[in-house]
């Protein structure tokens, strides 16, 4: 129960996260708009202050001769591009924290080697690829393409066997992956 809780709580934060507008007080910098009502529900469900974040997303520091470190304003734009690549480094976290906990779960442990006898994998046009390392990206790419896969399939090979069917035309030799289970297995 926590466990789902914590990531639901991080599904929802980054959410709201991705609601988040910047001002530019000039062309150089960039300030969190506090009159965003997502700002604060984001920092209350991350635990996270409002000086911190400000800090880490509309700043940056550089390192002089190797010795000094200045800091720096970012521009509206770089801040907006910080703050999605912090987003997504969340969901990727999450998504490769969640790989790993279902295949430590389901993962039965060989006396005779030292091989995962089960693993999840990513979906994929042909069936499932097994990655060393599976993630989100792979996973969306791939739901993509099957969902793509699955409207040409629809439009090419369903809609001739139908139209086979329709004229008499014995349509039995035409077969064609259809891995809408899969896909929906995702959906829901």
């Amino acid at each position: 129960p926590d466990q789902v809780r914590d990531i639901m709580r991080v599904s929802v934060s980054c959410m709201h996260a991705l609601n988040l507008t910047f001002t530019a007080p000039s062309e150089d910098e960039s300030d969190l708009d506090d009159a965003n009502p997502h700002l604060q529900k984001f920092l209350s469900l991350m635990g996270l202050e409002r000086k911190d974040l400000h800090d880490t997303i509309c700043f940056y520091e550089i390192l002089i001769a190797g010795r000094d470190k200045q800091r720096r304003n970012q521009s509206k734009a770089n801040a907006e591009k910080g703050m999605e690549a912090f987003i997504k480094s969340i969901y990727n976290a999450m998504f490769t924290y969640l790989v790993d906990t279902i295949n430590q779960r389901i993962s039965i442990q060989s006396s005779k080697s030292s091989e995962q006898s089960a693993s999840i994998g990513i979906l994929d046009i042909f069936g499932f690829e097994s990655f060393q390392t599976n993630s989100l990206e792979q996973l969306m790419i791939n739901y993509c393409n099957e969902a793509m896969q699955q409207l040409f399939n629809a439009v090419v090979f369903k809609s001739m066997k139908e139209e086979y069917d329709r004229e008499g035309i014995d349509s039995s030799f035409i077969s064609f992956p259809d891995n809408q289970d899969a896909l929906d297995a995702i959906d829901n």
